[in-house]
């Protein structure tokens, strides 16, 4: 890995209201031009910023900013209308609970799916197994469907799964959030751990002793553009005075 394990640069996205999905090819050639097409409103617009490998960021805005959007363009789940964004390294993403599984398949079924989807190879998995199951707490899930398990379960299966992989960055979302607060400590001290082994983090959440827990440094999405990229300390001390 070079300097930086994340680039981007002049990053922009837009969506439809109220439509899921993207755009059109058409609208999509269109993307250069500053007018925003009637319909239309840009997510995140004009951000940029490196990251260097082993930084943790938090990253911060009220809701409907852009920063869950801003994650999925870094793990590769969204594209670009505009910019780019470089990683230079693979991307282990907890993004959304339900992301990669499939309802009817079993718990099983599933660590073997999402497995093989993030890169690991059946030994990988095989391997790997019984300590995903183990620190889930799903020994006695393990052939029930995924669509029948609470949201608190689900969450301890995705997070399994995505702490196992050797990816060197890390990407969380808000959905620790649903986990049981034991849980949730648990999840903590793995990601302790893989940071004091090297890997980067990017982490968003509205909880300002997780954020001090594991980040360094902020950035802060206000108005669907970064408009501040500093120590995490000046980036909540600037959020909270504009949200007070």
């Amino acid at each position: 890995m070079g300097e930086y394990a994340i680039e981007v640069s002049g990053l922009g996205v837009r969506f439809r209201r109220n439509r899921r999905g993207r755009q059109s090819i058409k609208s999509m050639f269109a993307s250069a031009s500053r007018r925003t097409p009637k319909g239309e409103f840009w997510a995140l617009r004009d951000i940029s910023f490196n990251v260097k490998p082993g930084e943790s960021i938090g990253v911060v805005g009220r809701n409907g900013q852009g920063k869950s959007t801003l994650l999925k363009l870094v793990a590769g789940v969204l594209l670009a209308d505009e910019g780019t964004v470089e990683v230079h390294g693979g991307v282990a993403p907890l993004i959304e609970i339900t992301g990669g599984f499939v309802g009817d398949l079993t718990v099983r079924e599933n660590v073997r799916l999402t497995g093989g989807l993030h890169g690991m190879s059946k030994a990988e998995v095989a391997s790997r197994y019984d300590g995903i199951i183990e620190f889930a707490e799903l020994e006695d899930f393990q052939d029930t469907p995924y669509k029948h398990l609470s949201n608190g379960m689900k969450v301890r299966l995705a997070f399994s799964v995505v702490s196992q992989l050797d990816e060197p960055i890390l990407i969380v979302d808000e959905v620790l959030a649903v986990g049981d607060k034991t849980f949730r400590e648990k999840c903590y001290r793995r990601i302790s751990e893989m940071l004091a082994a090297g890997r980067t983090l990017f982490f968003v959440s509205h909880n300002e002793r997780d954020l001090r827990r594991f980040c360094t440094r902020g950035l802060y999405i206000r108005d669907h553009r970064l408009v501040m990229d500093d120590s995490l300390d000046e980036v909540l001390k600037a959020y909270n005075a504009d949200n007070s």
